[in-house]
This record gives C-alpha cells, sequence and structure tokens, in this order.
C-alpha cells in the first residue's frame, strides 16, 4: 500500500635516524619535527661508512612537490551528474526546447529566402559570385546554429534522464529518480519526528477525524514488537554475502532463506557525500563509501481504529522517523477472528500507591477490573508480519520518493515538451484561426497530461506493488517468518478486497474498483493482462521457486569441488 508524497601530497617516510656526527643537527629538525616524531621529505642514514660526510651526504632528499596524474574528466563526471539530478534540470530543457522552437522558423525561413534568392540569380544570369560567396556561408552558418538548437535541449534532455536512472535495491529495476539529495533531505527534514504525525493526521483527517489506538494498548503493542522485529534485519540486506553464508544449508523442513542479492540494499546518496567523492577524485585518491546507515529505522507507526478498514499503508522517507506505518484496526480484527488461541491473558494495570489503596478502601470504592485480552498467536502473528512487511518494503526501497519523482516532476515534464513541440509544429494553421484555437489546444494538452500521469502513476504502482512483496519475503526470510506462508495470504485476499488492502488509501482502491470499463481496458493496454492480485501471487510464487533453484545449483557447485579436492587428495596420496 504505497502512498505518494505530497510535500599532491607530500609523502611520509621513516623517523630520523641520527648518528653521533650529525648530533648539532639534531636541534634544528626537533624544530622542523611535526608531531608523532615524523618527517616529510628527508631520509637521514645512519651508517658508518658516511661518517665525517657533510649533511648533504646523509640526506636523501625527495621532491616536496609531485604533478598530480590528470583524471581525464572524472571529477567533471561527478559535478555534472550533481547538476543534472534535480528536479529543476526538466524544467530547464523545456525552456531550452522553447527558445529552439522560437527561433528555428525564423532561421528555416532566411535560409529559405536565401536559397531563392540564389536560384532566382542562376535563372536572370545576374550572377555575383561575392554576393553568392556571402549568402552560402550565412546558409552555412544558419545551419550549424539550426541544429546546435535542436541538439542542446535533446542532449540536455537525455543527460538528465541518463543522471536520474539508478538501480533499485535487491531486485536490480532501472528507475528513474530525479531529485538531487539535497532536495531528498529537505523532504525527510519536513517529515522528521512530529512532522510525520502531522502528514499522517491530514491524510486520515480528509474524511473524517481519526480515532488512535492508544500506544499503551496491547494492540499498538503487539504491532509494534513485530514492526521492530522486521527492522532489526534490515542491515542483514547491506551484507547478505558475509551475514548469511548458511542459506545454501536449509532443509525442507527450515525455514527458506533467500540467495544473497545481487544488488545489496545500499543507503542513498547524501549531498555531502557527492562532495567528499569529487574531492577525493580531484586528488587522484581512491573513493571508498561513506560508512553510514540506511535511513529509517526506527519507522513511525500509527494504529487507527476503524473496523470497517482492513488494510494499512506506508507513508514517508528518511530517518528521525520521517517515514512509517499505518495499521487499521479492521485488519487487526480480521486476523485475531481466525485460528483464535482460546486463551486470555491479563492485560498490565497501572500500579498504584499504598496511599491510594487506602483512600480507595475509606471511600469503599472498588479496584478496577482486570482486564483481558486474546494472546495471539503464531499464525496470526505471522499474517500480521506479511503486511508490515509489505509495507516496510515499500519504506526501504523508496518507492515513495520514486512516486514522487515520477508522478510530480518527469512525466509531466515529458508530456509538457511533447506538447510545446506539436503546438509547434501546429502552429502555422492553427494562427489563421487566431490565438484562442492555441489556449484551447494548450488547455486539452493539460487536460492529457493528468490523464496520463494516473496511468502512469498506476503502473508504477503495479511494478512497485509486486517487487514489495519479492522484498518482503527476504525480510519474513531473515526475521524468522516463513515467507511460503506469504502466497497463501495473498491468495486468501483476492478480488475486492486484495485490492483494498494493496493499494495507497481505501479512497484510491475504490475509485480504481468503481472506474468504468474504458478506463480499464486503457490500464490493460498500458500492460495490466492479468488481475493485479493474480499477479501479485503469481510473481511471488516464481521468486521462492528461483530461491530454490539457486540453492539446488549451489549444493551441486559445493558437491562438485568436494570431489575433485578428494581424487586430488587421492592423487597426491599415490605419488
Amino acid at each position: 500500500m504505497l502512498r505518494p508524497l505530497l510535500r599532491s601530497s607530500l609523502s611520509r617516510t621513516s623517523p630520523v635516524r641520527i648518528e653521533p656526527t650529525v648530533r648539532h643537527y639534531s636541534a634544528q629538525l626537533a624544530s622542523k619535527r611535526p608531531a608523532g616524531g615524523l618527517v616529510y621529505g628527508i631520509h637521514l642514514t645512519a651508517e658508518p661508512r658516511l661518517q665525517g660526510r657533510p649533511l648533504a651526504a646523509l640526506c636523501q632528499v625527495k621532491r616536496s612537490f609531485h604533478a598530480t596524474p590528470r583524471n581525464q574528466f572524472v571529477p567533471i563526471l561527478p559535478v555534472l551528474a550533481g547538476f543534472l539530478k534535480a528536479s529543476t534540470t526538466l524544467e530547464i530543457a523545456r525552456t531550452a526546447a522553447r527558445i529552439t522552437l522560437t527561433f528555428v522558423p525564423v532561421i528555416l525561413l532566411k535560409n529559405l529566402k536565401s536559397k531563392k534568392e540564389l536560384r532566382w540569380a542562376e535563372k536572370t544570369g545576374r550572377t555575383d559570385e561575392a554576393r553568392k560567396e556571402l549568402v552560402l556561408k550565412r546558409i552555412r552558418n544558419r545551419t550549424i546554429l539550426f541544429h546546435a538548437l535542436l541538439l542542446i535541449p535533446v542532449l540536455l534532455f537525455w543527460a538528465t534522464i541518463a543522471a536520474s536512472l539508478e538501480r533499485t535495491p535487491l531486485t536490480g529495476r532501472w528507475r528513474l529518480i530525479l531529485l538531487s539529495p539535497e532536495e531528498e533531505e529537505d523532504i525527510a527534514a519536513q517529515l522528521a519526528g512530529p512532522g510525520w504525525f502531522q502528514a499522517v493526521g491530514e491524510i486520515l483527517s480528509q474524511d473524517e477525524p481519526p480515532r488512535l489506538v492508544s500506544p499503551s494498548d496491547w494492540r499498538f503493542q503487539w504491532v509494534q514488537d513485530t514492526l521492530r522485529r522486521l527492522e532489526r534485519v534490515i542491515p542483514t540486506l547491506q551484507r547478505e554475502h558475509e551475514l548469511v553464508p548458511h542459506w545454501v544449508h536449509c532443509e525442507p523442513q527450515d525455514i527458506p532463506l533467500p540467495p544473497p542479492a545481487d544488488f545489496p540494499l545500499r543507503p542513498r546518496p547524501r549531498a555531502s557525500e557527492y562532495l567528499r567523492r569529487l574531492a577525493e577524485l580531484t586528488a587522484a585518491r581512491t573513493v571508498h563509501p561513506a560508512p553510514h546507515g540506511v535511513a529509517g529505522p526506527p519507522y513511525s507507526l500509527l494504529v487507527v481504529d476503524k473496523p470497517d478498514a482492513a488494510n494499512a499503508f506506508s507513508y514517508g522517507f528518511g530517518p528521525d522517523g520521517a517515514g512509517g506505518i499505518v495499521v487499521f484496526s479492521g485488519f487487526l480484527d480480521e486476523v485475531l477472528a481466525k485460528n483464535p488461541s482460546g486463551e486470555d491473558v491479563c492485560a498490565p494495570q497501572e500500579e498504584s500507591s499504598w496511599l491510594t489503596s487506602a483512600f480507595r478502601g475509606l471511600l469503599g470504592l472498588s479496584h478496577q477490573p482486570v482486564q483481558t485480552h486474546p494472546r495471539p498467536t503464531e499464525e496470526q502473528t505471522t499474517e500480521l508480519a506479511i503486511l508490515l512487511a509489505h509495507e516496510l518494503a515499500h519504506l526501504v526501497l523508496a518507492h515513495h520518493i520514486e512516486t514522487l519523482s515520477s508522478g510530480s516532476i518527469i512525466w509531466p515534464g515529458i508530456l509538457s515538451i511533447v506538447t510545446d513541440v506539436a503546438r509547434a509544429l501546429i502552429f502555422p494553421v492553427t494562427m489563421l484561426f487566431g490565438p484562442f484555437v492555441n489556449d484551447a489546444l494548450a488547455g486539452m494538452g493539460k487536460v492529457g497530461t493528468g490523464e496520463f500521469t494516473k496511468l502512469t502513476e498506476y503502473c508504477t504502482s503495479q511494478t512497485q506493488e509486486v517487487e514489495a512483496d519479492i522484498v518482503s519475503a527476504r525480510l519474513l526470510a531473515h526475521a524468522g517468518f516463513d515467507p511460503r506462508h506469504a502466497v497463501h495470504f495473498w491468495e486468501e485476499r483476492s478480488g475486492r478486497e486484495l485490492a483494498r488492502t494493496i493499494e495507497c488509501t481505501p479512497a484510491t482502491a475504490e475509485r480504481w474498483l468503481s472506474e468504468p470499463d474504458s478506463a480499464q481496458l486503457v490500464r490493460r493496454w498500458m500492460g495490466e493482462t492479468h488481475p493485479m492480485s493474480v499477479t501479485r501471487v503469481e510473481q511471488l510464487k516464481r521468486e521462492l521457486e528461483r530461491w530454490e533453484r539457486e540453492r539446488m545449483a549451489a549444493r551441486e557447485g559445493w558437491l562438485q569441488e568436494d570431489q575433485e579436492h578428494e581424487m586430488e587428495d587421492q592423487a597426491q596420496s599415490l605419488v
């Protein structure tokens, strides 16, 4: 349930070694020696055969400065990438395209006029070689300017797209995020701390003021404990090769562990990281990744008391609680109604002092009744973990930033450029009917842009939902839950109930389910050939089957290596 966001250097040598013959230089060297007893650029020898010689013979002087090898455009690339990877770059490309569309007709008309002049001169026989050369030179210059004007916005646009391309962690899917690290940090700063609760409160209050479950409620504690259990395995996704080497040895009766991902989880780049990399590359040094954790855990949590809503959604991005999950009590009631344990647990009571107890006895007040609640079973906790792992995967993969970038920046910018080009091409026709026709076409372009953005948002959401299911299986396996239960979980929630569970909010899911057949036909044309529930379950099954295939292949490789080592040992023993 993904909810989009609304808002050179000197060489260091060994310590100085001073013989008695050069004791009189020790005071001078000590005054110039840096902290730690090390000197830079001077080696004093201590061989007896050199005693009595001047200091110049005893010192091996190194070059204090050296020429740094040139980096062939390497420092320039991070600068260009940092400049192009910003939300304003696409608007710059659009402005460049508008300037091009303004001057291109003028250049074409002037070249057409110059060619017409040359043809008239040849036809009348009034050919002036000097004039002809001048006209041809102007045509060539204008042609060069024409190609340059066309090339600049095209290169700027594709360079922006290339700078925004990145691999999704754990799955390796290519995606576009046209937000600079500074812009991502601003978003995270706005949502950090109480900002997340304020933003989510505004979302939940669109229909009616929400009723929240108290953090002291046992249901909230149950959800929070399960969420924290899943959060603790997020660092494992960064180093699965090192932390989970035993994934090959899982037996059929064990919880299957995933093979290490080809694209491990990596933190989102920061603005300071780009500056550090630029400085290291400029100094011709090896760039090492900065050690910092994945922004997010511990995530914020809200449990809304709404029995008629059996779903949840995630929201936000960044550390300090800037991302979190909202769970509705209807889902908890549904899970607790299945496979009840039949065992009740006494809820913790507030401890009262002896003075309070004495006053109650004097006034004849009875003690508060003992409250009980059902003890969640392991099966019920597993179902809760499946839903929470799905929402947690959205936050870990930064799907909200991707949705914000594609829905608010990339697709509107691309469609705006396409609309400008179309209006420029048909302007010779529309100018005959006055400015109102052109304005009407601009309005139609805005409406079409809005509808197309909705379709792209749906397609992006569908891809992200499947991706979140796949990554949630990894979270479940590392946290000690059987990911095979997720297949049964999503199969049970097929049809309407699944759709209400997977989308951003209940209102969005209901709108998509009640839309006319024409809109559903357009979505199928955009790439959906199966219902969303069937697609998700099939993709999850394929992922678990891939785990098993890679496990069997790894085992066969290990067995083959063991056999080869045994044969080598036998051959050596015979020799």
